[in-house]
């Protein structure tokens, strides 16, 4: 069983390769070259509002998903998958307006600033920090 939970987490962790490999071609996001390039002097794109909220909502669903399957079975712990879940969630609440302020603000907020809150939205950032959380959470228990 132990083979299986393993081949699950590497899965999940291929899944999140995955979903950053075809990023160019399965989502609309016309803001990939603009920050590929490194250059805050190019010219700000033309988009389109709602495929690009819808595009990165249907990222955010591919990545909060194979976050939770990598949490999962590493810990094995349907209700820290839960945990997981939710404080993924939260941060993408929180991050997904301030970045489309930055875009609606054509990112005289800051460029850094706007490519950091965009690494927030588009990333699972949040899943380097749950599992080191949560292994310290398990270690704690099995002391106890």
């Amino acid at each position: 069983m132990k083979i299986l939970s393993w081949f699950l987490v590497i899965t999940g962790v291929l899944g999140l390769i995955g979903v950053r490999a075809l990023e160019d071609t399965i989502f609309y996001d016309p803001f990939l070259n603009y920050f590929h390039e490194a250059n805050k002097n190019i010219p700000f794109p033309d988009f389109e509002w709602g495929r690009l909220i819808v595009g990165h909502l249907f990222r955010f669903i591919l990545n909060l998903f194979f976050s939770c399957v990598i949490i999962h079975f590493i810990f094995k712990n349907k209700e820290w998958t839960i945990q997981g879940a939710f404080l993924i969630t939260i941060i993408f609440l929180i991050t997904f307006p301030i970045y489309l302020y930055c875009i609606s603000d054509r990112f005289e907020i800051g460029y850094l600033f706007s490519f950091y809150m965009r690494r927030f939205v588009i990333q699972p950032l949040i899943l380097l920090l749950i599992i080191p959380l949560f292994y310290y959470r398990k270690q704690m228990g099995e002391r106890n």
